[in-house]
């Protein structure tokens, strides 16, 4: 028996417009969502790597000026112009130090150096702690600006120095943010400091103590006969000989 004629269409094989349309989209969404999340890993790796790089800039400056700071030698770099001449072995205030010190071997030759500690402003704003040292020997105040300032720390938001001294009892006074005797050593020094909210870097407690002895100091500062560098370095020498004996 002969099957009657038929003109109906077959289906053509393969996707059809629509399936076509949500088959890219949902390949668009995936790779969206592959790319987020390997540059979430990528910022997360770089942060990482900044904040570990931040955290030693941060140890390494604040091992330096404790250093410094505990080294600090009563040797003047100034007089005082008025009725009497005082020797200035320090001078400070909130924002700013000046003293003698030895630098370190690889850094600095040739005797101890007039170093100085501040705070300066930066490009954005910012509130930097830099460095500036010069040779005690020879001291002018022009030597201080031969090279550019060391950075130590950047990225702060407050800082300051902070000073302990002792009455004429030898008392314990309390710590002060201005220094009002040039020809005495603090008995220590502090220098607080708080970073930005986005860095997340917490700063240790900094409070160095000069480690020469009282009767060192005394000498050192001493306004009767002002001692000369000379003298008061083989002083120092003959004190550290004695206690060694």
């Amino acid at each position: 028996m002969i099957k009657p004629f038929t003109n109906k269409p077959k289906r053509a094989a393969g996707f059809t417009l629509v399936e076509l349309l949500l088959a890219i989209t949902l390949m668009s969404i995936l790779l969206a969502l592959t790319y987020s999340g390997l540059r979430a890993a990528t910022r997360s790796t770089e942060r990482g790597e900044e904040l570990l790089a931040a955290g030693g800039e941060l140890r390494a400056a604040h091992q330096f000026m404790r250093r410094q700071l505990n080294q600090m030698l009563p040797l003047a770099f100034a007089v005082t112009e008025g009725n009497e001449d005082i020797r200035v072995v320090f001078e400070g205030d909130a924002s700013r130090i000046r003293y003698v010190a030895p630098m370190p071997g690889y850094l600095g030759a040739g005797g101890p150096q007039v170093q100085v500690l501040e705070l300066a402003q930066g490009d954005d704003g910012e509130i930097l702690i830099q460095f500036t040292h010069a040779l005690l020997q020879g001291f002018e105040e022009d030597r201080l600006f031969d090279r550019d300032p060391v950075v130590l720390l950047e990225g702060v938001e407050s800082a300051g120095f902070e000073f302990l001294s002792k009455d004429e009892d030898g008392e314990l006074i309390g710590w002060t943010t201005s220094w009002d005797l040039p020809d005495v050593l603090p008995v220590a020094i502090r220098l607080n400091v708080e970073f930005s909210e986005g860095l997340s870097l917490t700063w240790p407690d900094l409070v160095a103590g000069v480690k020469v002895d009282e009767a060192a100091v005394n000498a050192g500062a001493g306004r009767a006969g002002r001692p000369t560098y000379n003298s008061t370095i083989q002083d120092l020498i003959q004190r550290k000989g004695q206690s060694k004996s």
